[in-house]
């Protein structure tokens, strides 16, 4: 099977800059304080805000990358992002025109270029539909008739994402995880769309084809000039596809900026959390980074606290992070914070010199993913995946 990756080992940091690039530097998708309340099952009243305010830009040919914790709100939002769930309030400006309020008639045009990559690649695959079926899918519903012919297209783009074109015969049980994943990416990138949304792309495979899957995405970008939006809790994964990275928490977005300013020199407390629990391999010295363990868990948002969200868990809350909630400033060039006060240190965070913590602590034993990302030989059908990113394990469950 090809390839169609990069060459282990090659750093994607020096093809893939987080600034701006000036011959795509366009704004492709505009949403401007995006909300979302859902009814609450069972009861006559009430209701609950999964995402609230957002507002979040995705320039032509570049990602966005959208992390965060489970039940954040980020995949709620990449669906309004491109019309899959309609915004209770706010705009989504596509191309420069307005499609809020468009109908499921007069979004039909502009479905050919808003697609989707799904999770689970097996359930968004009919298992009663060849695979060259699925593929051949947008172009009956668009009403397209390839160069060609359909039969040829899907085996161009079967060979396109590193299968072959003789596999359009076969059905989804017969692939392996990464290899129905690269179906879904054929399926999507059939109609030559400007935008693509990657609802948690690789968070259902293997850690062995993570790399592959991500890589081909990538290349993909830089062939067609094609959007993502990227979904993710792994940070990893945000880092190695991602131009801007967002990250939300309970429904808002806390911080925005380029990849390599959000990564070496986070601004919100909870962004900086969440990359000092990132583990880094100790030095000859035995230093070892300072951990920024989170107490409890996040709000209900059913009753989301007062002022910012985030200060029932935050270390520095005060009477104010109670009053007011904080506006998404801009408090660096294109780096945005929402928090009253912000951290002024790196990523990094302190390092101490000593001895290694106690074992019994489950925090601080970890598997790492490895960075860069190195691209590994596909192998058969998988049965359970390996949770990707930095895995906590507690000592005390081990042999």
């Amino acid at each position: 099977m090809p390839s169609h990756g990069r060459a282990a080992g090659a750093d994607p940091r020096q093809r893939r800059t987080g600034g701006a690039v000036s011959a795509t530097d366009d704004v492709l998708l505009d949403v401007q304080d995006l909300t979302k309340r859902f009814g609450i099952r069972g009861r006559r009243r009430g209701e609950v805000t999964a995402v609230s305010g957002v507002s979040l830009q995705v320039r032509a040919g570049q990602t966005l990358g959208i992390v965060g914790e489970s039940g954040c709100g980020k995949t709620t939002t990449a669906r309004m992002m491109i019309r899959l769930l309609d915004p209770t309030s706010g705009s989504v400006h596509f191309a420069g025109r307005d499609i809020t309020s468009l109908s499921s008639r007069a979004m039909r045009p502009l479905r050919r270029d808003l697609q989707m990559v799904f999770q689970d690649p097996f359930s968004a695959l009919n298992p009663r539909r060849t695979v060259g079926s699925s593929i051949a899918a947008p172009f009956q519903i668009a009403g397209v008739t390839p160069p060609g012919g359909t039969r040829q297209a899907v085996g161009e783009l079967l060979e396109r994402v590193g299968l072959a074109a003789a596999d359009q015969g076969r059905y989804p049980h017969e692939f392996s995880g990464g290899q129905r994943q690269r179906i879904g990416i054929a399926r999507a990138i059939a109609l030559r769309p400007k935008l693509i949304v990657c609802d948690e792309p690789v968070s259902a495979l293997d850690v062995s084809v993570q790399a592959q899957v991500l890589n081909l995405l990538a290349e993909l970008q830089d062939e067609t000039g094609v959007g993502y939006v990227l979904v993710a809790h792994d940070l990893a994964v945000v880092r190695h596809l991602s131009h801007r990275v967002a990250v939300m928490y309970l429904g808002r977005v806390v911080e925005v900026a380029d990849r390599d300013a959000l990564y070496d020199s986070p601004l919100h407390p909870y962004t900086h959390a969440l990359l000092s629990a990132v583990p880094l391999p100790a030095d000859a010295t035995g230093a070892r980074r300072e951990r920024i363990r989170l107490q409890g868990d996040p709000p209900s948002p059913v009753a989301p606290p007062s002022g910012c969200v985030f200060r029932t868990r935050c270390w520095k809350a005060q009477d104010r992070c109670r009053d007011e909630v904080p506006a998404l400033d801009e408090l660096r060039p294109d780096h945005l914070v929402a928090c009253h006060f912000p951290e002024e240190s790196t990523a990094a965070g302190r390092i101490i010199v000593g001895p290694a913590p106690p074992q019994d602590d489950p925090v601080l034993t970890a598997r790492p993913v490895p960075h860069p990302l190195e691209v590994i030989s596909e192998v058969a059908p998988m049965g359970t995946a390996e949770p990707s990113g930095a895995e906590f394990v507690d000592p005390r469950d081990a042999d």
